[in-house]
């Protein structure tokens, strides 16, 4: 009989007899004539008393007067042993009264397939079982901060869309995708996002964009891009920032959000690329609701502020002086006529620009003197004015003046910010003179 737990090697032979033959005489066909050929040591018969050789398994059938099976044997000898025993088997030439021909074809080494399975199923085991026994710190802290925010996370409205904590209260906020966008959003600390939950945006959603200052982030793939076509349509939206191409806002680190919304872009922009037309008489209304309901906030602050004090006259006041200040105050009837014209000649020199820039996508930073200090693209503009010195004067730029860009000028001091039409702007310092080229 086989012992199963000596088996080291499995013989597997093919067999082929030129006649109908069955199990019993492949088997005595194997016993009999293998009797003596290998000493008294490897007799078959002794071998499987003692074990050390495992049961015959025949596997035969016959058709058209010939027949064909496999015969398997199980060793628990050494390679060489086995090597001896299997070729032995390729003596035998005839079972019964038919001619035979008996080919090993190969030669299973049991304990190999056994490692193979100690290792499949121990790598199973490591996964299943060891999974949450133990957790280092930084897991722990993780779990336990993670738990805070799930509880952070607020309903808002009849369909009780995923938002944070900070939603209402917030002037401006983001609205994502799903409840997993806001969860991730609040482990890295941003309270004021809101899930529309698919590409169906909810009434509530609409009604929420209208007191706010809103800005859609979508992931970067089909469905963000749906999401953001539908929000143009029946949302009032401001900017638009995107995940990096196949990324989800799920799976964003805090680095990737910041980045992401750092490089947001005006909701005109996005119209124009998506070909959308806007609805002018209503976003007038949604934006004249949104002023009335928006907290103000100081436009300048106070260093800039000051500084706009002292170019206001400087900006103004030449140019009342450069007309005839002696008129203007001798003859009021003639300082009047003279104070219609001179815009034009301010206009003149600003539209060369603009026809110039018309088109290219290009902005221009102008000193005090009407001189153009650098030309660079407006994709780039606000990095620019961030880093400009006290030399900058005004902008003359072909794009969307936004909130964003007139708040750098604002912060720098600028006396002017001249561009190609006017985006939704819900503060406009008054240090800062903004023109268009239909002005």
């Amino acid at each position: 009989m086989q012992n199963v737990d000596t088996t080291k090697y499995v013989i597997y032979a093919d067999i082929t007899a030129e006649g109908i033959v069955e199990r019993p005489d492949v088997v005595g066909a194997i016993f009999g004539q293998t009797e003596g050929l290998l000493g008294s040591d490897l007799d078959l018969r002794d071998l499987q008393k003692t074990g050390r050789l495992g049961r015959i398994d025949v596997q035969i059938t016959s058709s058209g007067g010939k027949s064909s099976g496999t015969i398997s044997i199980p060793s628990s000898f050494d390679k060489v042993e086995t090597a001896i025993l299997a070729a032995a088997l390729e003596t035998i030439d005839r079972v019964g009264p038919c001619i035979a021909h008996i080919a090993v074809n190969r030669i299973e080494d049991v304990r190999a397939s056994k490692r193979r399975y100690v290792i499949e199923r121990a790598k199973r085991i490591l996964v299943e079982m060891f999974d949450e026994n133990i957790l280092e710190t930084e897991e722990i802290t993780e779990e336990i901060k993670q738990s805070v925010r799930v509880e952070e996370i607020t309903h808002l409205g009849k369909d009780n869309l995923p938002a944070g904590p900070n939603v209402l209260d917030s002037d401006a906020i983001l609205v994502v995708e799903g409840r997993a966008d806001v969860l991730n959003l609040l482990k890295y600390g941003i309270k004021n996002a809101v899930a529309v939950g698919g590409t169906n945006v909810p009434p509530h959603i609409a009604d929420l964009c209208a007191k706010k200052v809103v800005t859609a982030f979508t992931d970067g793939d089909r469905g963000g891009e749906l999401i953001i076509k539908e929000l143009l349509q029946v949302a009032d939206i401001d900017f638009v920032a995107r995940a990096p191409e196949g990324k989800s806002v799920e799976d964003l680190t805090q680095k990737e959000i910041v980045r992401a919304l750092r490089q947001k872009i005006p909701v005109e922009q996005v119209l124009d690329q998506y070909k959308i037309k806007s609805q002018p008489k209503k976003r007038r209304e949604i934006t004249t609701k949104r002023k009335s309901l928006i907290r103000e906030k100081p436009l300048c602050v106070r260093s800039t502020m000051e500084r706009a004090e002292v170019i206001a006259p400087r900006r103004v006041m030449p140019r009342e002086v450069m007309a005839k200040p002696e008129p203007t105050i001798e003859v009021a009837p003639v300082a009047a006529p003279e104070a219609v014209p001179e815009p034009e000649p301010e206009r003149e020199w600003f539209r060369a620009h603009m026809d110039e820039l018309d088109g290219t996508l290009s902005a221009r930073i102008m000193d005090r003197n009407q001189n153009v200090l650098k030309e660079v693209a407006v994709r780039d503009l606000a990095r620019e004015l961030k880093e400009a010195n006290g030399d900058v004067s005004g902008v003359i730029f072909d794009g969307v003046v936004t909130q964003r860009i007139l708040d750098i000028a604002a912060e720098k001091g600028l006396e002017y910010l001249i561009g190609a039409k006017m985006g939704n702007i819900a503060k406009s310092p008054s240090c800062v003179r903004v023109l268009t080229k239909e002005a």
